[in-house]
């Protein structure tokens, strides 16, 4: 899943050189795609992926989304054995579930997005999910402690095994297996070392530079805001550009949420309508948290049926309506994901792990087993914020990224939407009856 000599988990957020003169904006307004056309472009990024045809991609990101509901099953049936679950795209397209114990479990088929999924059950695993997350509570502080940089942890759904990913500066500790052998002691579980090289914080300016921004015009009479956007602000002098990610309502008003490391001050930059100012509503970020909330500064607030959209492509030409959303708990490893971040444009990829916590004090401290980390190679400085969706199903926002050595990204991690803060939910582009929430109440320990 992760190669050794990894380099360190670096924030998506970068430092900008200070703006160009002013322009008067004049691109087009965005166009809204149909689901089809968003299923349609994703295929052909997974079709390029993995080698098939279009029609064959269609059929299978259809199967993603359709045997959501049939694993959340399973996995309710199986809850005292769960260890994890992979979606596997080679030599063919099935779903892999490991359970621990010895009984075997008869494997299954269904029919989901048109074609045929087999689901294959493995056994053997050491210990279920809960019990791995337990283990991670129990001795994240232990093992942190052990080694001189503090290391990401996480599970590997394929093995059931403790992800220990230390830095590459303490790579010779584990010669002979000794930190492998250590940390097992210690936990009890099976561990697998992957080498890192350093830990850096969240708000790290980065040398490298993005495109100016975009002239300061007069604001549209009614100013609107996106995800996937970029926004801009200033912390000690310097400048940052971070992405938005989804629109929220709190009920009366609507916001965008971005990363929580990104400034306060916040001013969204859009080409059409110039630079939009943004009030800062608060930001929520800790062990499970990387969020922030800002608003459109007009005389009334903005109101909860704001249309709630998100840019879908490198160009920002094509936008989608957010439809619905999907939990952290229902997210395999193996799911095909994409995002769009104002650095690195539009781009999908698999979903390696979904209890991730990265390394160093990057959430107020060390990060608990709840980020979703996306393999490479597609994430730089400047993504902070951004969108992560299947679809139109919104899925969580970019907190920060891995790189290997030569600085490409060996894997992005992203904050479920589960985890926005209490009050604010989700906005969608057609009005609900009863909306719902996708708040979570303050986890005080890994998830059980």
């Amino acid at each position: 899943m992760f190669r050794a000599r990894l380099a360190l988990a670096l924030s998506l957020l970068i430092a900008l050189q200070p703006p160009v003169m002013a322009q008067t904006p004049t691109a087009p307004v965005p166009r809204v795609q149909m689901p089809i056309d968003a299923l349609m472009q994703d295929a052909g990024e997974y079709a390029r992926a993995f080698g098939v045809t279009l029609d064959e991609a269609m059929h299978r990101l259809r199967a993603q989304a359709d045997s959501v509901a049939v694993t959340d099953r399973l996995r309710e049936t199986y809850r005292d054995r769960w260890a994890g679950i992979v979606i596997e795209h080679r030599p063919s397209y099935r779903i892999v579930i490991l359970l621990t114990g010895t009984d075997p479990v008869a494997d299954q088929s269904i029919v989901a997005g048109g074609i045929d999924v087999p689901i294959v059950f493995r056994t053997g695993a050491a210990m279920n999910r809960t019990g791995m997350l337990a283990v991670i509570a129990t001795h994240q502080a232990q093992i942190r402690a052990a080694l001189p940089h503090p290391p990401g942890l996480g599970i590997d759904p394929r093995t059931g095994a403790l992800v220990v990913m230390i830095s590459g500066r303490d790579a010779e500790r584990d010669r002979g297996g000794a930190v492998q052998a250590q940390i097992a002691a210690m936990t009890g579980v099976p561990v697998q070392i992957e080498a890192i090289d350093q830990t850096t914080s969240d708000l790290r300016p980065s040398p490298q530079t993005i495109s100016s921004d975009a002239a300061p015009a007069a604001i549209a009479p009614t100013p609107t805001v996106e995800g996937g956007a970029r926004v801009v602000g200033t912390v000690d002098g310097k400048r940052y550009a971070c992405t938005t990610g989804f629109v929220v309502t709190d009920g009366s008003r609507s916001g965008i949420a971005t990363a929580a490391h990104c400034p306060d001050t916040l001013t969204y930059v859009d080409s059409r309508q110039g630079s939009v100012p943004l009030e800062f509503v608060g930001q929520w970020g800790w062990g499970y948290q990387d969020v922030q909330i800002n608003t459109v500064a007009t005389a009334a607030p903005l109101p909860p049926s704001f249309p709630a959209t998100f840019y879908a492509n490198t160009a920002k030409t094509l936008t989608r309506p957010v439809s619905t959303w999907r939990n952290r708990e229902s997210t395999r490893a193996g799911d095909f994901v994409c995002h769009r971040g104002e650095r690195t444009g539009y781009s999908c990829a698999l979903v390696a792990m979904v209890d991730f916590a990265p390394a160093g004090d990057l959430c107020g401290g060390a990060c608990l087993p709840t980020w979703v980390a996306v393999e490479g190679p597609t994430c730089k400085g400047g993504d902070s914020g951004a969108p992560v969706f299947d679809g139109t199903v919104a899925l969580g926002l970019v907190k920060g990224g891995t790189y290997r050595r030569d600085g490409t990204c060996l894997f992005y991690y992203y904050m479920s939407t589960d985890y926005l803060p209490a009050g604010w939910s989700l906005s969608y582009a057609a009005p609900r009856a009863a909306p719902e929430t996708v708040t979570a109440a303050p986890l005080t320990q890994a998830p059980r």
